[in-house]
């Protein structure tokens, strides 16, 4: 789809239309179709504008800003709730790694923290300690 014409060609139609040019010779002096011409005039006569209509383009956002906000309160309240948790709990239309993209674009992620104790009962060496590896 061409690029729309700029908003100083438009107003040069509309205004060598009011001084009563006829729309072949403003196409010809602006190097604009004739089509174009008659479309910015109809335009200004039903809308009484002629600026260019933006349109909404793409998918619609899941939720909200406000639901975002409400589902960062929930976690910051209850920061071990899962993501299946938190669908169900905001009756969310969404898939959880849509959800779990959204919550890491707001830096806020599930992992564990380094200030929580040793596990006792699970190994903590990945086993490449003795040859000199570290991950």
């Amino acid at each position: 789809m061409p690029n729309p014409l700029p908003q100083s060609v438009r107003e040069n139609i509309i205004y060598h239309h009011k001084n009563g040019a006829k729309n072949e010779e403003i196409a010809k002096w602006l190097r604009v179709s004739k089509s174009s011409v008659k479309r910015i005039i109809r335009l200004h006569r039903e809308r009484k504008t002629i600026r260019v209509k933006a349109y909404k383009r793409g998918r619609k956002p899941a939720f909200s800003n406000q639901k975002l906000e409400e589902i960062e309160a929930k976690i910051a309240e209850q920061p071990d709730i899962t993501l299946d948790e938190l669908v169900e709990y905001f009756e969310l239309n969404i898939s959880i790694s849509a959800l779990c993209r959204k919550l890491i674009k707001k830096d806020l992620t599930f992992k564990k923290r380094r200030c929580l104790p040793q596990s006792s009962s699970a190994r903590m060496s990945n086993g490449f300690g003795a040859s000199g590896w570290s991950i």
